[in-house]
């Protein structure tokens, strides 16, 4: 049996969405995040991608991200492995 480490997951997961909402995986990851964690995460990403229009909000962006998948994995703890899979997924597609 895995133990699974929320804080590190959601820090993982906040680090990618980030990273790929600045690019064309942004579309692909929309898509994903709203059929496996639904429209608010979907919408989220969506104000990620504009804030990000800003140099400055990386660090605050991530920081968002970090607390917002921390909670739900609070919240849910049956839904890290989609997170864990969103993540390994998204970070295929970033990679060149």
């Amino acid at each position: 049996m895995d133990v699974v480490h929320h804080p590190r997951v959601a820090w993982e997961g906040a680090r990618t969405f980030v990273n790929a909402a600045d690019g064309n995986v942004y579309w692909w990851l929309s898509d994903m995040l709203g059929r496996s964690l639904g429209t608010t995460h979907q919408t989220r990403l969506s104000e990620t991608r504009l804030r990000l229009q800003r140099e400055e909000a990386w660090p605050a962006e991530t920081a968002a991200w970090r607390v917002r998948l921390e909670d739900m994995l609070r919240a849910r703890p049956d839904l890290a492995p989609v997170v864990l899979q969103l993540v390994a997924d998204t970070s295929r597609r970033l990679s060149p």
